[in-house]
């Protein structure tokens, strides 16, 4: 029977010439769930995504990924076995279509993946596959535009869209409300809910709301240490973590609650 952990960290850590980002961090992100990183600026949360992912080496701990130690490989390595994310910033492919954004994601799974010099006709194969996935997101709609005109909040949307096309064992998912309005962050809210049915999330999100609503499980960061972990209930009435949130976040707390 599979763990019912799919990424656990022991000891994780990261130092920057004697500044410590991340400290001994041990997290256990339970199979099919949805699970939050939350924190003040500066907690080390996107540093600990920049870890998981390898974009950055750990100065010591280990990483644990269904049951295997991925410590040692390489972002490419640990993305075939399925941690995929996405980043604060959008990183569509703004003058493609929006159809040939989720296609190009889709290429690795052609024989020729590599082979860019291939006629465009070879790709066809992958339009039907790229719809459905743009229809998962709300998006079939608007298969023929340029991503370059979508709205802000619809282009987060494709790059969910594109992270899905990776076949996603572990989806990470960094800030991906940021800069929305209101009806942008209830759509967003809907889809991570919708595609965590079938998958793990990871995320790093400052809307409490949203954090509130979705995520089974929370762990607060401070200083690059974890704070509290547990539920949203537990967590938003852990003195520590209200006092972390003095000012306007304490008020984000008590709003969502």
């Amino acid at each position: 029977m599979p763990s019912q952990s799919l990424l656990q960290t022991r000891d994780l850590t990261k130092q920057f010439k004697g500044f410590t980002a991340v400290n001994n961090v041990n997290l256990n992100v339970r199979r099919g769930s949805i699970h939050a990183l939350i924190g003040p600026n500066g907690a080390g949360k996107t540093t600990c995504f920049n870890l998981l992912t390898k974009f950055l080496a750990p100065s010591s701990g280990q990483i644990i990924f269904d049951g295997v130690d991925i410590t040692a490989e390489t972002p490419v390595q640990i993305a075939r076995r399925g941690v995929v994310r996405s980043f604060q910033i959008s990183s569509v492919f703004p003058h493609l279509s929006v159809l040939e954004n989720v296609r190009v994601a889709l290429q690795r799974q052609l024989p020729s993946s590599f082979h860019f010099w291939r006629s465009e006709r070879s790709l066809k194969a992958l339009n039907e596959p790229a719809r459905a996935l743009l229809d998962q997101v709300d998006l079939g709609a608007h298969a023929g535009l340029t991503a370059v005109e979508l709205p802000y909040g619809r282009k987060r949307a494709l790059e969910i869209a594109t992270t899905l096309a990776m076949a996603p064992q572990l989806m990470l998912l960094d800030e991906p409300t940021q800069g929305m309005g209101l009806e942008d962050v209830e759509r967003t809210r809907q889809l991570i809910k919708r595609v965590a049915a079938e998958r793990t999330v990871l995320m790093v999100e400052h809307n409490m709301s949203v954090v509130a609503s979705i995520a089974d499980t929370i762990t607060v960061l401070q200083r690059g240490a974890i704070l509290a972990e547990g539920p949203y209930e537990q967590v938003c009435r852990d003195p520590a973590v209200i006092e972390a949130y003095m000012g306007s976040d304490q008020s984000a707390l008590a709003g969502a609650h």
